[in-house]
């Protein structure tokens, strides 16, 4: 299994070594947002790379955690949990498209 605290750490090292950036959070969101979008962007227009362009993002988000101190690892367990408690229901829009919404229980935070 993956070591994602340990991923996290590694991440953080080579941004060290490669002089990346360590500080411009912004910034870090922003290349994050631009991995993201060359990823849809192959897929929308049926390219390799998807996978590839996946990874960069997630490798991102493991920098912008260690930056920031939080444990990726941590709050992905977390948001699960919660997810799993939430409840939806599928409703038609006013366009005519079937979509999920989530109903409002007395567990959510």
């Amino acid at each position: 299994m993956i070591d994602l605290t340990q991923l996290q750490k590694d991440v953080y090292q080579n941004k060290v070594e490669k002089g990346f950036n360590l500080t411009d959070i912004a910034l870090e969101f922003c290349r994050a947002h631009e991995e993201l979008s060359e990823a849809f962007k192959k897929y929308n227009l049926d390219q390799d790379g998807v996978a590839e362009e996946l990874a960069d993002v997630a490798i991102f988000l493991l920098g912008i955690c260690e930056i920031m101190g939080f444990s990726l690892e941590d709050e992905i367990v977390r948001k699960i949990a919660i997810n799993k408690k939430r409840k939806y229901k599928k409703i038609i829009n006013e366009k005519g498209k079937e979509v999920l919404i989530r109903v409002k229980t007395k567990d959510d935070q």
